[in-house]
């Protein structure tokens, strides 16, 4: 059966990669499923096409024969449970590999998306400075825990999983804001990631729908 995931018809992030279909698209790339996308405008989101895949008019969603998902982490979970390459068969580094994909979208992002709102909502406020700051004293105490877990080790648990593709994603939308140069074995794993096959195939075809549509 063929996969369709619904993504933006022009995505915001200046081909930066950072729309979330693009955790869907490397998942996608690294079990080696290929898959069809459908193009969502802006203004078609909130209708009710759109609302019988995904009732709160977001993207991802994914779609499989009568299957409809919506939800990147739920996603990337199923595409690494229905296909082999993304999760161990060993039942604890399953679970482990789990664990680290709710860590990443519970724990990680949480702080780093407040950042992003923070940014462009009190822009031009006296007390902006103030608030970013205390925004990154947490993410940069979410970075330090992180890369004392990691140390030295390529992955986040022995071989490269779903778990992985979450956290690498959610990291990236620090680029550019300093805080990720403070954390050198950080920087490196986002690294090692970016130049895996898989990740790069992934982000070439959603920077060519960028190209396509800026």
């Amino acid at each position: 059966m063929a996969i369709t995931i619904t993504v933006f018809e022009r995505a915001l992030d200046d081909g930066r990669g950072l729309a979330r279909d693009m955790r869907v698209r490397w998942a996608l790339e690294e079990v080696g499923q290929p898959y069809e996308v459908r193009l969502v405008a802006w203004e078609k989101f909130k209708q009710e096409a759109h609302l019988a895949r995904n009732p709160f008019g977001q993207i991802p969603t994914y779609e499989e024969g009568d299957l409809t998902l919506f939800e990147s982490g739920a996603i990337v979970l199923h595409i690494a449970e229905r296909f082999a390459g993304l999760l161990s068969k060993d039942a604890h580094a399953r679970a482990r590999a789990m664990m680290w994909m709710f860590a990443a979208l519970n724990t990680v992002e949480a702080p780093i998306l407040e950042r992003q709102s923070a940014f462009f909502a009190a822009r031009g406020k006296s007390w902006q400075g103030e608030h970013m700051a205390m925004i990154d004293a947490r993410i940069r105490g979410r970075l330090g825990q992180l890369a004392a877990r990691l140390g030295g080790d390529e992955w986040l648990d022995g071989a490269f999983s779903a778990a992985d593709i979450i956290m690498v994603h959610v990291l990236k939308r620090l680029e550019g804001s300093g805080l990720l140069e403070e954390v050198p074995n950080l920087a490196a794993y986002i690294a090692r990631a970016q130049a895996r096959p898989a990740y790069q195939r992934a982000f070439a075809a959603q920077l060519a729908l960028w190209e396509a549509n800026k």
